[in-house]
């Protein structure tokens, strides 16, 4: 079976296949058990085989000195989007955890609302690559890239007490 999902005018198709059924709601009682996510009021907005999405509203206690969303917030809904679309192709029992990422900030993070796109690049049974990018909408809806990131995930079978 494939994915398919309606953005805008295109239609994206995921090349990927979840090997636990209930992928979705297990992404998202993963998701509702980071207390950062919540912290800073992130939410999980699509869940996808392969790919998801968190949206941030924009907040003054989340800037830096010079009114911009700070990088480590920028990095963290990024970091969470990459991490969940590799989880949403791991199996049942499993859990995911980040072991490396690169992110090239691209521009100061200024907007009425930041969305973290998480992709996943190559699925392995261990190690997973993922590619995440930050956008920054304005008021109008108008959207730029602010930040890109590659990593590294690792699934972690069985874990018991430790899913997602």
């Amino acid at each position: 079976m494939v994915s398919a999902r309606r953005t805008g005018q295109d239609v994206r198709v995921s090349e990927f296949q979840p090997l636990d059924p209930l992928f979705a709601e297990r992404v998202r009682a993963s998701f509702r058990r980071q207390r950062v996510m919540e912290t800073i009021g992130a939410e999980l907005v699509v869940v996808e085989p392969g790919h998801c999405e968190i949206e941030l509203p924009y907040r003054a206690d989340l800037t830096q000195q010079h009114g911009f969303l700070h990088a480590g917030i920028a990095t963290a809904i990024g970091d969470s989007a990459g991490g969940y679309a590799s989880f949403s192709l791991m199996p049942a029992g499993s859990a995911v955890l980040a072991v490396e990422f690169k992110v090239n900030l691209l521009s100061p993070a200024q907007g009425e609302r930041f969305r973290a796109v998480g992709r996943v690049k190559r699925p392995g049974k261990r190690l997973t690559v993922a590619a995440f990018d930050v956008l920054a909408i304005d008021a109008q809806g108008g959207e730029k890239v602010v930040l890109t990131g590659l990593q590294t995930v690792i699934c972690l079978p069985d874990s018991e007490g430790r899913s997602g």
